[in-house]
């Protein structure tokens, strides 16, 4: 079973940051643990939120106290959804010639680097990233900062590694074609 993307039509956001020249290989969104913060947030605002409301109950003063606090969590509600909203137009895409990174809702950022230029790549997984299935990679190249150098929440880290890897270094059988 092939957990990675290829050959899908990438999504416009991401397709006009390819060149003519070059085909989409793998493209991923990343992991949905990215979100587990702003879940968190939400999840504990209610429950404040909650908790206060029981706790100052009726009255005039508890009153403006709880409609302060409800729409603080409303904020926490808003901020989640525009978490949400980022992480759906974020995509790693490796393509015949590079690596990119899309982010960002409004300000768009496109991080990149040459797959000619990665001269290590490792990948590490945390004790939850273990458990949710997700990683980061490392990139390095010839002694060079890049704009592309370490890549969070990858799902698949494992399969995405060796597909990578196959891309950067291919066998001789796969060179002679």
């Amino acid at each position: 079973m092939r957990l990675v993307t290829h050959g899908d039509s990438a999504p416009s956001s991401v397709n006009r940051y390819l060149l003519p020249h070059e085909q989409q290989v793998i493209m991923v969104r990343r992991h949905p643990a990215i979100l587990l913060r702003p879940v968190a947030e939400v999840l504990g605002g209610l429950i404040v939120a909650a908790l206060l409301s029981k706790f100052f109950g009726g009255g005039e003063a508890g009153g403006t106290a709880l409609v302060v606090v409800w729409w603080l969590w409303l904020l926490l509600l808003i901020r989640f959804v525009w978490k949400v909203a980022e992480w759906s137009v974020d995509y790693f895409v490796v393509t015949s010639k590079r690596m990119l990174l899309t982010t960002g809702l409004i300000t768009r950022k496109v991080a990149m680097m040459p797959l000619g230029k990665v001269t290590d790549m490792s990948f590490q997984r945390s004790l939850l990233g273990r458990m949710l299935g997700y990683g980061e990679f490392i990139l390095e190249s010839a002694g060079q900062d890049q704009a592309l150098s370490t890549v969070e929440y990858i799902p698949y880290p494992e399969t995405l590694y060796l597909e990578v890897c196959q891309m950067l270094f291919p066998s001789k059988d796969d060179s002679d074609d």
